[in-house]
C-alpha cells in the first residue's frame, strides 16, 4: 500500500522540534535543508527523527494536527524523542 503523504519530526540544531505534513518528503526535507522554511531556517541543521506516512492528506493532517496538542507532545517524548 502506498502511503503519500507524510508526517515528520525535524530536530533543529537548538533543541526545538518541527513537526511538518508534506506530499513530497525530499523535497520538504531540502526545503528545510537550504533555509527555505521559516521556522527553521535560524535553526540549521535540522535532522529527520521520524516520518509516519498516510494514504490520504486528511488523515496526515489530523495526525499532525494531534503531535502539536499537548497530548502529542507528551507521546513524542515518551516514544520518540
Amino acid at each position: 500500500m502506498d502511503f503519500p503523504y507524510k508526517v515528520y519530526i525535524l530536530r533543529c540544531a537548538d533543541g526545538h522540534l518541527y513537526v511538518g505534513c508534506t506530499g513530497n518528503l525530499p523535497e520538504r526535507l531540502a526545503r528545510h535543508g537550504r533555509g527555505e522554511v521559516h521556522y527553521t531556517s535560524t535553526r540549521l541543521p535540522v535532522e529527520c527523527i521520524a516520518a509516519f506516512g498516510f494514504p490520504g492528506k486528511y488523515k496526515a493532517y489530523n495526525f499532525e494536527k494531534y503531535l502539536k496538542s499537548g497530548s502529542g507532545r507528551a507521546f513524542m517524548s515518551r516514544h520518540l524523542v
